[in-house]
């Protein structure tokens, strides 16, 4: 054997082992391209096969989700501006004794007013052989209504932060 046969024969070798190599290399990114479609096809299911299908479909659902959140805002809104207006959130009561000959101070007068200061004052004057109930409104603090000392006391406890309710 010459020269030149050995170094076809080593040359021969180097190239087939180049091409087993490359075999193997082109094997393993046949199976990873496989792992990859399938983890897309799972990812994303409901149809398209094709990368841009899957991602205008996402870009949709996006669209659609913004549109949602939108109309939630907007409905968050109204409602904190209807809680604002009409909804009872100040409460004061006052309990106390408007007859001598009656014990224990059980008439009372509160207050179930919104954040402006309006709703009504409920007053209850308890006897010995009745009580009477009295309802009178109140807007922005005052009653058209001529108002007794507990009724205006239970309008300030509601109307003043930090002040016990209930006295």
């Amino acid at each position: 054997m010459r020269f030149g046969d050995q170094a076809l024969s080593l040359l021969v070798v180097i190239l087939a082992v180049a091409v087993v190599g490359l075999a193997v290399w082109a094997a393993a990114l046949q199976r990873t391209l496989s792992a990859m479609r399938r983890r897309l096809r799972a990812a994303f299911r409901g149809g398209g096969t094709g990368l841009d299908e899957v991602l205008d479909r996402i870009l949709k659902r996006l669209e659609g989700t913004d549109e949602r959140l939108g109309a939630l805002s907007s409905l968050q809104q109204e409602l904190e501006a209807l809680l604002r207006k009409g909804t009872i959130r100040n409460v004061g009561i006052v309990r106390f004794n408007p007859f001598a000959d009656a014990g224990g101070d059980q008439s009372f007068a509160i207050a179930l007013l919104d954040p402006e200061g309006s709703g009504v004052v409920i007053s209850s004057l308890h006897a010995r052989t009745d009580t009477r109930v009295f309802a009178k409104p109140v807007q922005g603090g005052r009653s058209r209504y001529p108002l007794s000392d507990e009724e205006q006391d239970a309008i300030r406890r509601a109307m003043t932060p930090g002040e016990r309710a209930i006295g």
